[in-house]
């Protein structure tokens, strides 16, 4: 077994560069967000369709999961600041915004 100094010094770093508090604060609060396979699923599900957005009575049956569920989940995305929405009638279409998954790949490298 190697001492904890020889492991240290074997691995590569995880982040480029030192984040502070709240950047790290503010990070993990969107990891927390991702972490969820539903919500993954979501975002895949919205940037996979052909004009980048999708409704919620378009994202029910792909994941087996009622409306209240997959609104649920979008309104966790909305709130993190993950997806926009948009109010079309009575329905609400969804698009993943770029920026905060551009942030978290630069961060993470």
């Amino acid at each position: 077994m190697k001492p904890l100094g020889t492991i240290a010094a074997d691995c590569a770093p995880l982040l480029e560069d030192e984040i502070g508090e709240t950047d790290a604060q503010r990070l993990a609060a969107l990891l927390k967000v991702l972490a969820e396979p539903t919500r993954l699923r979501l975002l895949s599900l919205i940037q996979s369709q052909p004009d980048g957005e999708a409704c919620v009575c378009h994202l029910t049956a792909p994941l087996g999961l009622s409306q209240p569920t997959v609104s649920h989940h979008l309104k966790v995305l909305l709130e993190a600041g993950l997806v926009e929405r948009e109010q079309r009638g009575s329905w609400a279409y969804f698009r993943v915004r770029p920026e905060p998954l551009a942030t978290i790949r630069g961060v993470l490298g």
